[in-house]
């Protein structure tokens, strides 16, 4: 790696996270980023064409009050239990700093979103890989042990499997002297959330993306919410860092979007529904897939590598996420696309296969 001599010392010792290709080939079926294969609610393309006027001069609401208020009303909450950020990462990024870094290691899966150990790195945060089962399943037994909090996606990423929520209970039973944090960017394709508990735990955060069921990526809306207190955190760590994040386009297209829960439900059961027939498909050809409550599934054949399946479709257009990374480099995580492009992989992988 070249380094410059400008560099701090900081920077010289990062690793930093590297997002899904995104690339500029014409005529790709793009399944390697989570994406939604549908477009956004039209009354957040309305919103934010009405927003879009000369009062884009003027500085939008630093609180992001609107928006907090909408988020609040959907889940039967309060705008003070509520924290709006550039999308789930930039939320994620203040919990680290705000919640998660103390003087004990904080405890995360071994296979899980390949984020957290760059914002330890970036932060100075220890922190224990808890390892998965041989099911690819988190286990909340493991995390009873001496720790400055605790973080995993529900349901996991890569792998996609969920957690009931009677297990994200028993846990935050168990531990109550540290900050539990449950991303639940891919909740809304068939796991139970667990919003339904930050009245009952102080210690409870849980974050949320409008990136993927809500099919708006583009935009970089997220949100987490929690005991006033843990929001009280963040917002210090975010006035701290930058006074306006949410700007006046992001504001109007993400209160309509959640507005729009009958388009979510909708699009949400979609892709629900083609997961389960890619599924089927995929078991035909002989690929075993793990049971998945998120947009993707991650999947492998027991005959054929991995990376030399994924370069294959690649020849074919058609892109999804290989990891080459231990216990996992033998699986390929696929985004469900619309069933015209679910077809359309099962048709390549026929030849492949």
């Amino acid at each position: 790696i070249k380094m410059s001599r400008f560099w701090s010392k900081t920077v010289k010792n990062l690793t930093p996270y590297v997002p899904g290709e995104q690339p500029k080939l014409s005529q790709l079926i793009k399944l390697n980023t989570n994406e939604s294969p549908y477009g956004p609610s039209p009354k957040a393309l309305a919103a934010i064409a009405s927003a879009n006027t000369d009062g884009l001069r003027l500085y939008p609401d630093p609180n992001s009050d609107a928006l907090k208020q909408s988020i609040a009303k959907v889940h039967g909450l309060s705008s003070e239990q509520v924290f709006v950020g550039n999308g789930s990462d930039e939320v994620l990024a203040h919990a680290f700093l705000g919640l998660l870094k103390h003087e004990d290691p904080i405890l995360f899966p071994d296979i899980t979103y390949s984020f957290y150990p760059v914002y330890c790195n970036l932060y100075d945060i220890s922190f224990i890989n808890i390892p998965l089962d041989e099911d690819f399943a988190i286990n909340t037994k493991d995390y009873i042990r001496k720790n400055g909090g605790i973080i995993f996606p529900n349901p996991n990423a890569p792998t996609g499997r969920a957690l009931p929520l009677a297990d994200i209970k028993a846990l935050l039973e168990s531990n109550t002297e540290s900050v539990v944090v449950i991303d639940e960017a891919y909740v809304d394709f068939g796991t139970e959330s667990a919003v339904s508990l930050v009245n009952q735990y102080d210690n409870l955060l849980v974050t949320h993306t409008l990136s993927k069921s809500y099919a708006l990526a583009g935009l970089r809306v997220g949100y987490a919410v929690g005991h006033p207190d843990l929001i009280e955190g963040l917002e210090r760590v975010k006035n701290s860092f930058n006074s306006y994040p949410i700007d006046k386009l992001a504001m109007a297209g993400a209160i309509a979007a959640i507005e729009d829960q009958d388009y979510l439900k909708k699009i949400s059961q979609a892709v629900i529904n083609t997961r389960a027939e890619l599924v089927k498909s995929l078991d035909q050809l002989g690929f075993e897939t793990i049971s998945s409550s998120a947009n993707f599934i991650f999947t492998k054949h027991p005959q054929h590598d991995a990376a030399k399946i994924a370069a294959s479709l690649r020849e074919k257009h058609i892109i999804v996420r290989h990891f080459k990374m231990p216990r996992i480099d033998q699986h390929l995580r696929i985004t469900i696309g619309t069933d015209e492009q679910c077809a359309k992989l099962i048709a390549a992988l026929q030849e492949i296969v």
